[in-house]
């Protein structure tokens, strides 16, 4: 009994459409399989290639008519290698499948191919042709040694780009997709940065190479199926300070030996109330609304987090990446309602999952929620009213609380009443006592009113700094200094500021 012979379907390229480029091999394939009746098919008509084929009345069919049927190039990619296989599996001979360029560089058809072919019973053969590559390296004179990475303009990202690597963006089809890359690369590159257009390269006549800024990128014409863009290698300070890959190296450089002799000496301890002071300060530009001091603090606060991490890594024990691993790690997991399966129609569902995740952490890491004490996972150092704010709700959260404001309001004037007793009967310590008492239950009074107390608190300081300026302008403006002026005078400088201020908010 004979075995029926497997289906074959052999993949070759058509290079970069320079019929002298063309390899012999390829040629005898598709001469070959024209004189045998064998079916060939072409990705797509719109190359140089297709005019040699049609001069030596070889045979062909395309798939041009997939690309009108879908919206997406991935429908058209999954039909195309759907009925790639089905029509090996159905033909006599070999099925040939010519693509431009080379079959492994920017043909995802191709490695759909690759994923499907064995499963569904096709030998699969592959032929190589010269690839767009060959034609860029030597029409645009860079060596890819020096770093280099090939990206798609169809799902380019600016997380992808490396400044320090020569980058080939392919498949930028028209001004549209060239746009799309042009603001992409300019969440990187300056808008002047020069890159370089090229069409149709290595082609006779055909070829065009553009030298121009950034922003003038989707203005080029010409964009078509052998368009490309390269954007050169660059060490330019103005770009690297851009990527997270040089603030790693400089925090690097400036705990290492040939650093900063202050930065070599700090630890842990030493920096930890810089932490605590930045944050302090990214507060603030978010009170005053100053997206641009803002965006500079949060640099100082990032910077105190890379100091952490790099003084960890100096150990051993772990290094920035792994920080950023687990953070993103535990994003994923914790919204189980955006990366899993879970549901959540609104903000209190995702609140829901995001605490159940944790107490599956932690049973996970051999503690038991359950048995842990209700108040424990409020951090140890948070500021006084910060802290008493999250003590009290978690106490509420089992019932231990007030049932309505009517029930608090009594009990802020009874601690009240207790500091004037402290005052006239006790000394330091007692009056120290019943004034925390005093400030717990207006923290109390302050969650009833849906008030957070350190929002209130700053608002406060705030009021008065401005109020308390004012005054200081005002002697200034007066040529008064402050020993030179009393309170009176002062008090009726306040009241004025109360007034100037309002509309102000302060």
């Amino acid at each position: 009994m004979s075995m029926s012979p497997q289906a074959q379907l052999t993949v070759v390229g058509l290079g970069t459409g320079d019929e002298n480029q063309l390899t012999l091999g390829v040629w005898r394939k598709l001469e070959a399989a024209s004189g045998r009746g064998d079916a060939i098919f072409l990705r797509t008509k719109e190359h140089p290639m297709v005019s040699m084929l049609d001069h030596h009345n070889i045979r062909y069919e395309t798939f041009d008519r997939v690309y009108e049927e879908h919206q997406g190039f991935e429908g058209v990619y999954e039909q195309i290698a759907a009925e790639l296989i089905e029509r090996a599996l159905n033909a006599s001979g070999e099925v040939l499948y010519a693509v431009p360029g080379h079959p492994m560089v920017a043909e995802k058809t191709v490695q759909l191919l690759r994923e499907r072919c064995t499963a569904a019973g096709v030998m699969l053969g592959l032929m190589g042709g010269e690839s767009f590559l060959d034609q860029a390296f030597l029409r645009l004179g860079f060596d890819p040694i020096e770093g280099f990475q090939l990206l798609d303009a169809t799902s380019l990202r600016g997380s992808t780009l490396n400044p320090t690597l020569h980058t080939l963006i392919g498949q930028v089809y028209d001004e549209f997709t060239a746009s799309d890359v042009k603001l992409t690369l300019m969440e990187l590159y300056p808008d002047d940065y020069p890159v370089t257009v090229g069409h149709s390269l290595g082609v006779a006549g055909e070829e065009r190479v553009y030298e121009v800024p950034l922003y003038e990128l989707d203005r080029v014409e010409g964009y078509g199926n052998l368009s490309l863009v390269w954007v050169p290698r660059t060490d330019r300070e103005d770009v690297r300070s851009r990527t997270f890959a040089r603030l790693h190296e400089i925090v690097e450089i400036l705990r290492s030996p040939e650093g900063c002799p202050w930065d070599r000496e700090q630890t842990h301890k030493s920096i930890r109330k810089n932490l605590i002071e930045e944050a302090y300060e990214v507060i603030e530009t978010i009170d005053e609304d100053d997206p641009e001091h803002m965006c500079e603090e949060l640099g100082d606060l990032l910077l105190q987090i890379m100091l952490h991490s790099q003084m960890e890594a100096e150990e051993g024990a772990f290094t920035v990446f792994d920080v950023i691993r687990e953070l993103n790690e535990k994003l994923v997991r914790r919204h189980p309602h955006v990366f899993g399966t879970v549901g959540a129609e609104d903000a209190d569902e995702a609140l829901v999952n995001w605490e159940a995740v944790k107490a599956e952490e932690k049973r996970s890491k051999g503690i038991d929620p359950e048995t842990q004490p209700l108040l424990a996972g409020v951090p140890r150092d948070l500021p006084g009213l910060m802290k008493a704010y999250k003590l009290q709700k978690k106490a509420a959260e089992v019932g231990f609380d007030w049932n309505t404001l009517e029930e608090v309001m009594p009990v802020v004037e009874s601690e009240l009443q207790e500091v004037k007793e402290a005052i006239e009967k006790f000394g330091h310590a007692e009056q120290k006592e019943e004034l925390g008492d005093l400030l717990f239950a207006i923290v109390n009074l302050a969650r009833f009113l849906k008030v957070e107390p350190e929002e209130a608190m700053a608002a406060a300081n705030r009021k008065f700094f401005e109020r308390f300026g004012y005054i200081e302008s005002q002697l200034r403006l007066k040529g008064v200094s402050f020993d030179q002026t009393d309170l009176q005078e002062m008090e009726n400088l306040w009241q004025e500021a109360k007034k100037v201020l309002k509309n102000k908010g302060l």
